[in-house]
């Protein structure tokens, strides 16, 4: 009898037989590939987060005046830069038209549209200067007659807090900007009747 043909099972951990696998399946499943597979899965999922995480930024950035502002900058610069130039050339070929000398035929700026284009960017920067400006007296009026944080993200109402300066909700703060419409309605109607009934008795 042929006994040394017989293949022999591989034993496993606790001597217990891998049955239907393979030494070269045992070599490829090796515990090295593991790390190797969750760092190529790690690093496709980095660029992706790495896309995603920017955009809050961006849009925070877009609704910004200041930042807009800012971004105009360069453009003013550009424009009034642009302005003076084309001004400079239309003065040269005035200049060249008064001694009848010949002028080049050359297509040239025109010089209205730069300057239209730099007042149309001071308008911008002016509003946006504005929209700040009453931003900040808006949100300094806020501050004095509702010292309270308003969370508007949040919709159901806070349990009562100890402490004075907890944030109130977005239907808290309509609710109490309506009390105060409404108080400053009765002290307009208030006085007005007021005014009627003097001006009835003189």
């Amino acid at each position: 009898m042929n006994i040394h043909g017989v293949p022999q099972p591989i034993m496993g951990p606790g001597g217990m037989p891998n049955v239907g696998v393979s030494p070269g399946m045992m070599q490829q499943s090796s515990p090295q590939q593991a790390p190797q597979m969750q760092t190529v899965m790690n690093q496709q999922q980095m660029p992706q987060q790495q896309q995603q995480q920017p955009q809050p930024q961006q849009q925070a950035e877009k609704m910004d005046n200041i930042s807009k502002i800012k971004s105009l900058v360069g453009p003013l610069r550009e424009s009034f830069y642009a302005t003076f130039k084309s001004a400079a050339v239309v003065l040269q070929q005035s200049n060249l038209s008064d001694d009848l000398k010949k002028i080049n035929n050359t297509p040239t700026a025109r010089y209205d549209k730069h300057l239209e284009e730099f007042y149309s960017i001071c308008d911008q920067i002016e509003l946006h200067l504005k929209t700040a400006v009453q931003c900040i007296q808006q949100l300094s009026s806020a501050q004095h007659y509702l010292p309270q944080p308003v969370a508007s993200s949040r919709m159901e109402p806070y349990p009562q807090p100890e402490n004075a300066n907890a944030p109130i909700s977005y239907p808290q703060y309509l609710a109490t900007v309506r009390s105060h419409i409404s108080s400053a309605k009765e002290i307009h109607d208030t006085l007005i009747s007021a005014a009627q009934n003097i001006s009835q008795t003189d």
